[in-house]
């Protein structure tokens, strides 16, 4: 591949023709300007300038300094933007003007790409539930009685969620082992990662208006990478009754890439065998394969810790947007939900430290780097990239 020709990539690429996903930058000239644009190898493509010297529909849309009005404006146009941008990137007759919109990845800085509406997290991965069960409840069935028969959800606080490389700052919190006789306060002790797989919600939906299994591709946008941070110690105070709190709310980090939910049709798998059967609304024994194969990977100050595998995910986020709304609750642009930790049933892919510890730690240290990255499956032996998401702890603000 020469460097004088960016749009020649390695055919085993992960950001190449076949994935485009879509992020806000800006540039040091003009630090201030948010613009739209998708990845091209360790490119960036201006989307709002190739759109305005195309003469471009969508201009208008890809002129915003956040993807919201493009997620908003429903799936017959995100087509439309992604076959325009693959024939930028593809066509020989574009090559030189495609060329000159396209700015050196190291060179721009990435933003988070959407204003986030609201955040649900899942617990959709029947190894985490267990293994979490088991060292949460010893004494009781690892896993839930409504476990298999829903996608169980918390809501989480969408203004704490953050794009790659935002520092995490360790948060104080009340924190009590079972053995004090009182909760004393300070940074938490049992800082985790959850590595999760994120949802990105496009078309909105009508309250009172539940969105069923067909309408997944209608209102799904795209995929991200999701490190769901988690204080352990402040989780397992708090969490009984009501579920997670503070212990899950002070950060969320995102990839700066949201990869189209049409770039991952190749990695479409069926979800694994249920056991236990589910109510007609769930039911997605006739609906397209559920699961997607995407292969994660966890490193932590450069050293892979696991190799979480998304197909394991008992229940598909098809299932889990339909739950979301079955009592009517509404979808809104930029609406985000995750799958819960991802973990698969062998010892190197488990996605969190608590379950990597058997809960006994180490958990994560100031100054510890954690950086998520994944890729699945494409078409023509290619790869699909997901952005990865890193962060670095920093000390608590009492410390």
């Amino acid at each position: 591949m020469s460097e004088h020709h960016p749009l020649d990539l390695p055919e085993d690429h992960p950001f190449g023709p076949h994935t485009l996903p879509y992020g806000v930058f800006s540039t040091a000239d003009d630090p201030t300007r948010r613009r739209i644009g998708v990845r091209y190898g360790d490119h960036v493509l201006d989307l709002d300038a190739l759109a305005a010297t195309s003469g471009s529909p969508h201009a208008d849309l890809l002129a915003a300094p956040t993807l919201n009005p493009l997620l908003a404006a429903g799936r017959e146009t995100w087509q439309a933007v992604r076959e325009a941008v693959r024939t930028a990137v593809t066509d020989p007759a574009h090559r030189a003007a495609t060329e000159s919109l396209l700015l050196p990845l190291n060179a721009v800085t990435l933003h988070l790409p959407f204003e986030v509406a609201d955040y649900v997290d899942f617990y959709a991965s029947e190894h985490h539930a267990t293994n979490v069960g088991r060292i949460f409840r010893p004494n009781a069935d690892a896993l839930t009685p409504n476990w298999k028969h829903l996608p169980i959800g918390y809501h989480g606080r969408a203004g704490t969620v953050v794009v790659s490389g935002t520092p995490v700052v360790r948060p104080d919190g009340q924190r009590k082992a079972p053995a004090d006789t009182a909760p004393t306060f300070g940074p938490s002790r049992r800082l985790d990662i959850e590595a999760e797989v994120g949802f990105v919600v496009g078309t909105p939906s009508a309250l009172g208006e539940p969105v069923g299994l067909a309408g997944f591709r209608d209102h799904v946008f795209g995929v991200c990478l999701v490190n769901d941070w988690s204080a352990r110690d402040i989780q397992a105070w708090e969490y009984v009754p009501l579920g997670p709190f503070l212990g899950k709310s002070f950060a969320t980090s995102v990839s700066a890439w949201i990869t189209p939910l049409d770039a991952l049709d190749h990695a479409r798998t069926a979800p694994p065998a249920r056991d236990v059967p589910v109510l007609p609304y769930l039911d997605d024994s006739d609906a397209e394969p559920g699961g997607i194969d995407l292969r994660i990977q966890v490193d932590i100050n450069g050293e892979t810790v696991a190799r979480p595998p998304f197909s394991a995910m008992y229940w598909t986020a098809a299932q889990q947007l339909t739950h979301m709304t079955v009592n009517g609750a509404s979808l809104r642009t930029g609406d985000l939900y995750a799958s819960g930790t991802v973990s698969g049933p062998e010892p190197d892919q488990l996605g969190c430290l608590l379950e990597l510890t058997q809960g006994k730690g180490p958990f994560l240290e100031d100054g510890d780097e954690v950086t998520l990255t994944a890729w699945a499956p494409g078409p023509e032996g290619s790869r699909i990239g997901l952005g990865e998401v890193t962060g670095r702890i920093r000390p608590a603000r009492t410390s």
